[in-house]
């Protein structure tokens, strides 16, 4: 037995849990924050037999995309009387960070 524990963008969360659904898979959803941006996420769990989870991670990656977002960097000075002014960066975002854990012992009660 295996755990899949897989990041996702919290756009893409309802979309991947649904899909994973569809597929017989039961899926535990966590709202969850952290990355570059400290952003939400979504943390979903999966356990599975080991013959699936290549279609489980397959499901995810199709599900989960990469977006680019404009952010604000940190204040830096420019040459206007020494002011401090925030510039937008463009940075990917999304996709999907996923572990494959081994279950040494799995009970649903």
């Amino acid at each position: 037995m295996k755990l899949v524990l897989a990041i996702v963008h919290d756009e893409d969360g309802p979309k991947v849990a649904d899909e994973l659904n569809k597929n017989g898979f039961s899926v535990t959803k966590l709202c969850s924050t952290g990355g570059f941006l400290k952003a939400g996420n979504t943390t979903l769990l999966v356990g599975v037999s080991e013959e699936k989870v290549d279609q489980v991670i397959k499901i995810i990656k199709q599900k989960s995309k990469s977006r680019k977002q404009a952010i604000n960097s940190n204040m830096t000075p420019n040459n206007i009387g020494g002011m401090f002014m925030p510039y937008p960066v463009e940075v990917v975002v999304g996709g999907a960070t996923i572990f494959v854990l081994n279950v040494d012992r799995f009970e649903k009660a």
